[in-house]
């Protein structure tokens, strides 16, 4: 079932239509470069294979008039570096950086090329663009979350969902930007009837921190935005079936993938903004006087079959409300 998403929060940038190049020729072959944190088999779904699939919309066709050039740390952040230095030795057009981390990395080593973001990062509170309107540098791209509104909206729907849970755990990692996230479910819950127990995976060690979970006798879960659990999404999922833990996500994917529940940006807009990006950078824009977009469309995913398997029976009002529910 699909519903129009509801907006929250700050509208699009409107973007002018496409500039018509500067001395772009009909025939030029434009060369992209993919820095992920994740596994390629991860980013099924992901903004890592949407985004290039947003540009053959465009008119730009793998193998024709685009090439490629992908590299994946394959969940272990400190590759990141060097796998940005590969990509620079490459010469691209253009850097796509998923995430903080990748962001991060392209930027000590891109030079004057040009970087289009796609991460849940405040960019000038990091010091990299001096504000979103108009970043000046090289920087531009997405801010997939813009402030911790979502960090209190996953919990309220998360009871919402599951009432008699007094007690939710919080699973994140050592990533700035998990851990802060974590820190404002925890503000977030304060005078509401609840216990947040904060969970941090070490080492992708997932069996420890379920256990930990359990030990504290959470009665639901919320996993926070990150790179890494988004890796291990499956591991996860699995793991909160087996403990009957009832869970909300980041993305419409882990629902789609087995997850109970999920709140968060709609991927498939921001991709599109970033694409557009990317093609206005090819055809020679300067990416620091592009905007960096925030999203305006949240969605809520329900998946009913989880839920069964879970002994719970969600809310009609809650259910209602969401974009998408998975039978």
């Amino acid at each position: 079932m699909h519903r129009r998403a509801f907006a929250i929060g700050v509208a699009f940038t409107v973007l002018a239509a496409p500039s018509s190049g500067r001395g772009q020729s009909a025939g030029r072959v434009h060369r992209l470069a993919i820095l992920s944190p994740s596994t390629q088999s991860a980013e099924r779904g992901a903004a890592a294979s949407r985004i290039p699939a947003a540009l053959r919309h465009l008119g730009y066709v793998e193998g024709q008039n685009l090439v490629l050039e992908r590299r994946s740390a394959e969940g272990q952040l400190n590759r990141l570096p060097g796998l940005a230095r590969e990509l620079v030795q490459l010469r691209p057009d253009v850097i796509l950086g998923i995430g903080p981390d990748a962001v991060r990395a392209a930027r000590e080593v891109a030079g004057r090329i040009p970087i289009v973001m796609f991460a849940a990062v405040d960019p000038v509170a990091q010091g990299w663009v001096a504000s979103l309107a108009r970043p000046g540098g090289t920087l531009t791209g997405v801010v997939i979350a813009p402030d911790s509104r979502l960090a209190g909206k996953r919990l309220q729907l998360l009871r919402e969902a599951v009432p008699r849970a007094t007690r939710i755990a919080v699973l994140s990692t050592s990533e700035p930007q998990s851990s802060a996230e974590s820190r404002m479910i925890q503000e977030a819950a304060r005078g509401l009837d609840v216990v947040v127990l904060p969970v941090e995976v070490k080492g992708a060690d997932y069996g420890a921190a379920f256990a930990q979970i359990v030990t504290g006798r959470a009665e639901a879960l919320i996993v926070v935005a990150s790179s890494i659990l988004n890796l291990d999404r499956q591991q996860i999922m699995d793991l909160s079936t087996k403990h009957r833990l009832p869970a909300i996500y980041q993305w419409r994917v882990h629902v789609e993938e087995g997850g109970l529940m999920s709140y968060g940006s709609d991927i498939e807009a921001l991709s599109q903004r970033a694409a557009t990006h990317i093609h206005r950078i090819f055809k020679g824009a300067a990416a620091g006087e592009l905007p960096i977009e925030q999203p305006n469309i949240y969605e809520m995913a329900i998946n009913l079959k989880t839920a069964r398997a879970l002994g719970l029976t969600v809310p009609p009002g809650l259910l209602g409300r969401a974009d998408r529910v998975v039978e």
